[in-house]
C-alpha cells in the first residue's frame, strides 16, 4: 500500500479536479507537502484518512455490511425505472410494496422479472399515498434534479411544486415512513450552486425529517465494476433517535475482465445477447486505440478529423475514441454506448458493449430481463443504480430500521 498520493492521484481517489486539490492546498483545507526527492506536491496517506470515502486504504480486513432483517421492512420506490435500486433492496432483505415507474418499458422490466411487485405505471403527480400511512417503513427515490422557485430564505415543500423531488417529499409526508432515501447523480451537489441541495433538505426538515450529510458515494468501492458516482440524501424521522451509517466501502476493486468473464463477481462468462454497432468509419478510427487508451492515442490528423470542434476546446475529453481495457473498471455507462462523447469501446473487439454486458457493468444478474428496443434497453440500464451499490445501501437501511425496531420492542417490554 502507498504511503503516498500526488495531487493528481488523490483527485482520482477523492473524485475531485486537480483544481479542486490545489484550491484546497492553497487555502490550507488540506494542504499538501513535498515530496523530498521530486520536489512535488503530494499527500501522505494518514492525511487522507479524513475521508469516508478512502475508508478502504486504511482496512487490514475486509469490510462487511451484511446485516439480516429482525422482520419484514416494507419499501415504496418512486421513479424505480428498470429496478436496479429496488433489486438491490430486495437483496438486502426488504420488502417492495409498491413500485411506480412512468416509462411504460422500464414498467414492463419490473413486471417481467418480479410478477409479485406492485408497479404503478402513471404519472407521480397523479399518485396518492395516503393509504400506505403506517405500512410503509422507506421511502426510496432517484428523482431528476431540477431547480426550485425561491421564496424567503427557507424553503418548505411548496416552493418545490412543480418538481419531481415535490412529488418524492410529498409521498414521504402522506407514508411517513421511518427513513427515506432519495438518490441522485453528482452534479445535484453543485446544481444552482448548491441551493437545490440546500431546498431539498429544508422541504424535509419541515415535513418532519432529520437529513443525515449528503454523501457522494463511488460505486467502485461497493462490489461494483464501473466508476459511477451517487449523492445519496437521507432523511430520518424526527421522533426516531437512532443514527443511519452509510455502508463501508470494500478494499476489493473490480475491472471489466470480472465483470464479463468468470470470477467472483459471476460463475459464468457474460452470455451472447444483442448491442449497437459503429459505423464503419468509427470503427476504422476505433481500431486504432488500445486497451485503456483514447482520443491522445490517435494520429494527430485522425484525431482532429474525428474530433473536428471538440479537438480544439478545453477539457480532457477523455471519452471520445474511449476503449476500456480488461484490468480497470468501466467508465461510468451512459444511455447510449456509442456516443462520441462518452463511447465505452470493448477491450478487444471494436465495438460497443452489448446489452448484457451493460447489464453486468451495472452488476445485474443474467435472470433479470430488459424490455423494449434495444436502444430502449441501453437507456434503463444506463439508467440505473448499480444494484450491488443498492444491496449494501439496503444493508444500511436494514441495519437502522433493526435498531429502530429492537428500541420500540424494548420499550413496549419496559411499560408492560
Amino acid at each position: 500500500m502507498k504511503d503516498y498520493y500526488t495531487i493528481s492521484e488523490a483527485a482520482e481517489l477523492l473524485g475531485k479536479s486537480t483544481e479542486t486539490l490545489r484550491r484546497w492546498d492553497k487555502n490550507g483545507k488540506l494542504p499538501a507537502v513535498r515530496e523530498p526527492k521530486s520536489n512535488y506536491r503530494i499527500y501522505k496517506k494518514k492525511q487522507l484518512k479524513i475521508f469516508d470515502e478512502l475508508d478502504h486504504l486504511y482496512n487490514n480486513g475486509e469490510s462487511n455490511n451484511f446485516v439480516e432483517p429482525k422482520k419484514k421492512f416494507n419499501v415504496i420506490e418512486l421513479f424505480a425505472g428498470a429496478g436496479g435500486l429496488a433489486l438491490g433492496l430486495e437483496k438486502a432483505g426488504l420488502k417492495c410494496l409498491l413500485l411506480n415507474e412512468i416509462d411504460k418499458w422500464a414498467a414492463e422490466t419490473l413486471r417481467k422479472n418480479r410478477p409479485d411487485w406492485d408497479v404503478i405505471e402513471d404519472d407521480v403527480s397523479k399518485l396518492s399515498f395516503k393509504e400506505y400511512n403506517g405500512d410503509v417503513d422507506v421511502v426510496t427515490g432517484g428523482f431528476p434534479c431540477q431547480a426550485f422557485s425561491y421564496a424567503g430564505k427557507k424553503l418548505g415543500l411548496e416552493d418545490t411544486r412543480g418538481t419531481l423531488f415535490y412529488e418524492f417529499a410529498r409521498a414521504i409526508k402522506e407514508t411517513k415512513p421511518l427513513i427515506c432515501v432519495g438518490e441522485n447523480v453528482r452534479g445535484l451537489l453543485r446544481h444552482d450552486d448548491g441551493k437545490t441541495l440546500k431546498g431539498m433538505i429544508s422541504a424535509l426538515d419541515e415535513i418532519g425529517y432529520n437529513v443525515v450529510e449528503p454523501k457522494l458515494m463511488k460505486a467502485i468501492h461497493y462490489n461494483v465494476p464501473q466508476k459511477r458516482e451517487r449523492i445519496f440524501i437521507v432523511g430520518i424521522r424526527k421522533d426516531i433517535d437512532v443514527q443511519f451509517e452509510y455502508p463501508k466501502p470494500y478494499k476489493k476493486i473490480y475491472n471489466i475482465e470480472d465483470a464479463l468473464k468468470a470470477g467472483e463477481l459471476y460463475d459464468s462468462d457474460v452470455p451472447d445477447s444483442a448491442g449497437s454497432t459503429y459505423p464503419e468509419h468509427k470503427k476504422e478510427v476505433l481500431d486504432m486505440v488500445p486497451p485503456g487508451g483514447y482520443w491522445k492515442d490517435l494520429p494527430e490528423e485522425v484525431a482532429k478529423k474525428y474530433m473536428k470542434k471538440s479537438y480544439y476546446l478545453g477539457g480532457g475529453k477523455t471519452g471520445m475514441a474511449r476503449r476500456i481495457s480488461w484490468d480497470e473498471p468501466s467508465l461510468t455507462l451512459t444511455c447510449s454506448p456509442a456516443q462520441k462523447q462518452t463511447e465505452r469501446c470493448h477491450p478487444d473487439e471494436t465495438r460497443p458493449f452489448t446489452v448484457r454486458e451493460y447489464a453486468r457493468i451495472q452488476t445485474f444478474p443474467d435472470d433479470w430481463e430488459f424490455d423494449g428496443s434495444v436502444s430502449q434497453q441501453y437507456k434503463q440500464i444506463g439508467n440505473a443504480v448499480p444494484v450491488n451499490l443498492g444491496k449494501e445501501i439496503g444493508y444500511s437501511i436494514v441495519k437502522f430500521l433493526n435498531e429502530v425496531y429492537e428500541q420500540k420492542t424494548n420499550l413496549q417490554e419496559v411499560r408492560s
